[in-house]
């Protein structure tokens, strides 16, 4: 019963699928502009040069019949050629892709190892100094865009006490060094993961206090269960579904690249190339970005749904 109702939840998607990719498509069309304003706006290149080059790479085409193409060589694993690099797309993400898990992966790790114990702490103490400190970091870290908070950090920590570069993966021209990547990291790393283990950690206390007060709590307290079982083993395992359901939105988008903090960092992502690539009007890049992206929420939520069944085995699927 489980393996049809995946099924049918993947096959429920493929709608979802097309319409998501179609939107993109049109929107990207509808923009002014394009690939070719570049040329445009150069005197030595001729209105019969412009008109050759729109022919051939198909943008005179009617909007959905430009979309039919491009969604039958996607399917065939034609993702198409950037039109900025005249490489071709999937070369273009693939090099990136390993830049951002690296980041990524790493920052929602950090965030978990904080959110977690501070969330259940926070709620278990509630209203103590504890509480009240997490819950106002954590209204700073949510309300604090991330664009401000890495340049309050870059001026910190780059610019006035020079400890931390600026930016990049590594400093260019030099050998390849565990402790220059490491310096790299920090502040992109710090930006990112203090962002998401403050949403977590308000999430998490949340959830705990609702279940802290749920009738069977009580009922293992009476019983003279040890308080560190009450808290892991009962009431965090039915707190943590929401705070899983929240992963499973974010995890795509953190593949898909934090665009802020890879903006700001320079750090060679997905998130930057997508940045880039939309400045560019380069269609074909920003196409299979979005695609993957949307094609991993489907994915991630799937998990989530097995998860579930983990945490609290009376979810049964039908």
């Amino acid at each position: 019963m489980k393996y049809t109702y995946f099924i049918r939840r993947f096959l429920s998607a493929i709608p979802v699928l097309l319409i998501i990719t179609f939107a993109t498509f049109a929107l990207m069309q509808a923009l002014p502009g394009g690939p070719l304003s570049a040329y445009e706006n150069n005197p030595e290149i001729k209105a019969e040069d412009i008109a050759r080059l729109r022919h051939e790479l198909g943008l005179d085409r009617p909007v959905h019949i430009q979309y039919i193409r491009w969604l039958q060589n996607f399917l065939k694993g034609d993702w198409g050629y950037s039109y900025a690099t005249k490489r071709p797309v999937l070369r273009e993400i693939w090099e990136r892709l390993p830049n951002t898990i690296y980041l990524t992966a790493l920052a929602l790790i950090v965030a978990l190892l904080i959110a977690v114990p501070v969330g259940i702490v926070s709620a278990t103490r509630q209203y103590s100094v504890f509480d009240h400190i997490v819950t106002t970091l954590t209204y700073i870290g949510r309300s604090m865009p991330i664009y401000y908070s890495g340049l309050l950090l870059i001026i910190f920590f780059s610019i006035w006490l020079r400890w931390l570069p600026s930016g990049g993966m590594y400093t260019l021209g030099k050998e390849f060094s565990i402790l220059d990547r490491v310096k790299h990291l920090l502040l992109p790393l710090l930006s990112l993961s203090t962002l998401i283990a403050a949403q977590y950690a308000r999430y998490l206390r949340t959830s705990m206090l609702e279940v802290l007060h749920q009738d069977y709590i009580r009922t293992a307290a009476a019983k003279g269960l040890h308080q560190q079982i009450i808290i892991y083993k009962h009431a965090f395992r039915n707190a943590a579904i929401p705070l899983v359901t929240i992963v499973a939105i974010d995890l795509p988008i953190l593949f898909a690249g934090a665009l802020f903090t890879e903006t700001i960092y320079s750090w060679p992502g997905m998130g930057r190339l997508f940045v880039d690539s939309s400045l560019r009007f380069d269609y074909p890049i920003v196409m299979g970005i979005v695609t993957t992206i949307a094609f991993l929420v489907v994915i991630c939520n799937l998990l989530a749904d097995m998860v579930y069944a983990i945490l609290d085995p009376r979810i049964t699927y039908s």
